[in-house]
């Protein structure tokens, strides 16, 4: 199960249901894929297809839902 957190754009931002518990979201789009750490800090983990200027502007969609992407995370994992 990959529950969607929330969608910006063309990008799906997720979570993987049987993953490691480091807390992360992935993000998916027809160009591209991302995995960002969300604890301690918002920080880029693994990408493939996106440009550093999408990177860059993922990263502050990331930071700026940071704690919405906590709640639906503790939510999805009983946290």
């Amino acid at each position: 199960m990959s529950p969607t957190v929330f969608r910006y754009k063309n990008y799906r931002f997720f979570f993987f249901s049987r993953e490691e518990s480091r807390m992360h979201v992935h993000i998916s789009s027809p160009g591209g894929e991302a995995k960002f750490w969300i604890k301690p800090v918002v920080a880029l983990a693994d990408y493939s297809g996106f440009s550093e200027r999408q990177l860059k502007d993922l990263g502050r969609i990331v930071e700026e839902h940071a704690k919405e992407i906590e709640k639906v995370w503790k939510k999805h994992f009983s946290c």
